[in-house]
């Protein structure tokens, strides 16, 4: 593999500044903006947490009935995380950890 090593020179016209904002744009963002902005976040992570503990229970093969039932958590409690409704805090995120990554030690576990 050829090493290539350059310098850039931020002096040079037309060069581009590595790692500055566009503080125009920065003064222009409102206190709406920004609270838009973290609403759209908050529900990705949401998106995200569902997707994850749904692809965990598919995994391991269960209904959500059965997960609910080894896990020992309502099946609404399922129900919302997948559908994005709640996610998964403490405790629950952390056996979701656990039975993604050693699902038989955690089932003989939770039996």
């Amino acid at each position: 593999m050829k090493t290539v090593r350059m310098k850039i020179d931020l002096r040079a016209r037309g060069a581009k500044r590595v790692g500055r904002i566009d503080a125009k744009r920065v003064d222009a963002t409102t206190e709406a903006d920004i609270a838009k902005h973290k609403a759209a976040d908050d529900a990705d992570a949401m998106r995200d947490a569902g997707r994850y503990a749904r692809r965990v229970r598919s995994r391991l093969g269960f209904s959500q009935a059965e997960f609910a039932k080894r896990i020992d958590v309502s099946l609404d409690t399922i129900r919302n995380w997948e559908q994005g409704k709640r996610r998964p805090t403490g405790a629950a995120k952390a056996l979701l950890r656990v039975l993604d990554k050693a699902p038989e030690a955690a089932l003989a576990a939770l039996s």
